[in-house]
């Protein structure tokens, strides 16, 4: 009986790793599913910087942040002149209109919640402008996603009532940020708080859904940006409670 198996596993194990290697080869050398799954990662990547690599540059170097916009843009428009990188150049473009937004805001006026999703659409008319007309829909639809993402979140926090917690943690010394954290949290963990984080959660994913149904690149782009969103907003959230405990 131990013979047989091994007779059997022998046979079975060299096929198996040929249809494995098969499957690979045909999907990751098929240009157009290796270019979608490149550019879900890349979407989902450049909506994470801005929570944890802009946004604490923004407080110590405003300025610094802001002439990057310019090199964001340069750099998107150079690599859209040329074929072999223009994809990556067109959501380059997307994620220049996003830091210029999150530099203005939360440079100068981050203690300001109720202004913070009209800055942060400054780049709206141009986005919307540019799908109309078909041009860059992979970097306007990473920055619509982007957009959607981000005024969900701002929603849950009307919502849930953290809006004080924003102001103050955006004035108070860096001493007194772990006391309003844990009444944050606090106001999170009831069951209105966390009634209303499933509900928006959910929301988000079926505009991610409708987005990965779509199948065109720029879609897939769109949807990842939203989804990562509740990663995004998921692990803030988890740091934030790791740190007051």
């Amino acid at each position: 009986m131990y013979h047989t198996l091994l007779s059997q596993l022998s046979t079975f194990l060299p096929t198996t790793k040929k249809n494995i290697i098969r499957f690979y080869d045909s999907w990751w050398w098929e240009e157009e599913k290796r270019e979608k799954m490149l550019m879900f990662f890349t979407s989902a990547f450049l909506v994470s910087i801005p929570v944890f690599f802009q946004a604490p540059l923004v407080r110590v170097l405003p300025w610094l942040s802001l002439v990057l916009t310019g090199f964001w843009f340069w750099l998107s428009w150079h690599w859209k002149k040329e074929q072999a990188t223009y994809l990556w150049g067109d959501i380059l473009w997307g994620f220049s209109w996003s830091w210029l937004c999150g530099s203005i805001y939360w440079g100068w006026l981050r203690s300001h919640p109720a202004i913070h999703i009209p800055i942060e659409a400054i780049g709206l008319p141009f986005a919307l402008w540019g799908i109309k007309r078909g041009w860059g829909l992979i970097g306007n639809y990473f920055y619509l996603g982007s957009l959607i993402g981000t005024a969900i979140t701002d929603l849950y926090f009307y919502i849930a009532g953290l809006i004080p917690y924003w102001q103050e943690l955006m004035q108070t010394e860096p001493s007194l940020v772990k006391p309003l954290l844990q009444g944050a949290i606090a106001q999170v963990e009831t069951l209105w708080g966390i009634s209303w984080a499933i509900l928006l959660a959910n929301v988000l994913l079926a505009i991610s859904l409708w987005g990965l149904v779509k199948k065109e690149i720029h879609y897939i782009v769109f949807a990842s940006a939203v989804l990562t969103t509740i990663i995004t907003d998921g692990l803030f959230w988890v740091v934030a409670y790791v740190g007051i405990n």
